[in-house]
């Protein structure tokens, strides 16, 4: 199992903090595909499947342009904030999935929403486009955050190996809730309200790994905000703080910095 889910010559082939990123990381995972997997029971049934009056050309060009959609989105945001994920990773790491389950939430209520309006095509295929744009943005920046992590990682040259195994935990982690959704999916079909309670209770579990999964990283290089916790903190206690208590002190929200008056 060492071998076919963890890197050569780990532990000392990986950073201190790998173990305890890992463990937090599979723990979000799972939560995220079993809120998935109900999120796409709620698509399917907002796309007609089932219905008689839908058809399968109707629900083809509906996920086209959802897709295309997201393709449009992923260019975007690649252009507008790719130069900002590298130093930042953490706080864009958590962003996306944050923003992953606003996806969600979104899709699961695509139904309710399709008849609100009397079964409207151009309602459901909003909603699509909406949370299609959102994956695409999860989708840039958990891949290029997953990477700047990676590279962190790996601390042999084994960017690659780590890379695989990281792949490989994550298929395991998939299958696990693949199995758990096969199992899941009949108990919670026409109930709408159990529905809602293990959505919750999946995303409350996905937000708070990730939130510990962010914080267990212990970057030992200087982006603006933990230069500016060195700096609050010299300038009040002449005491440099050490890697870790700066990557503790970061702030792993979106548009939140450490502020303070410096004296230098």
């Amino acid at each position: 199992l060492s071998s076919v889910f963890l890197p050569q010559g780990y532990p000392s082939s990986v950073s201190d903090d790998y173990l305890e990123y890992q463990i937090w990381d599979t723990i979000q995972a799972f939560a995220s595909s079993l809120s998935g997997s109900l999120s796409t029971r709620a698509i399917l049934e907002g796309v007609g499947v089932g219905s008689s009056t839908s058809t399968p050309l109707a629900a083809t060009l509906m996920w086209l342009i959802k897709d295309g959609t997201g393709m449009v989105g992923r260019i975007l945001f690649a252009w507008c904030n790719g130069t900002k994920l590298d130093a930042d990773s953490k706080k864009w790491r958590f962003f996306a999935d944050l923003l992953n389950d606003c996806a969600l939430s979104l899709e699961l209520c695509a139904p309710y929403a399709v008849a609100a309006v009397g079964g409207s095509n151009g309602t459901m295929t909003s909603i699509l486009c909406v949370a299609g744009v959102a994956k695409s943005i999860v989708g840039v920046a958990g891949g290029a955050t997953r990477a700047a992590l990676t590279q962190h990682q790996a601390r042999q040259g084994n960017l690659a190996d780590v890379s695989a195994k990281d792949g490989s935990q994550e298929t395991l982690v998939n299958l696990a809730a693949l199995i758990t959704s096969l199992w899941l999916l009949p108990i919670l079909d026409g109930a709408t309200g159990l529905t809602w309670l293990m959505f919750f209770l999946f995303t409350l579990l996905h937000v708070f790994a990730n939130l510990k999964a962010v914080k267990a990283v212990t970057m030992e290089t200087l982006n603006r905000a933990r230069y500016m916790i060195i700096l609050k903190q010299f300038a009040s206690t002449k005491y440099v703080a050490s890697v870790k208590e700066v990557n503790r002190l970061e702030p792993v929200i979106m548009g939140l910095i450490p502020t303070g008056n410096f004296i230098i």
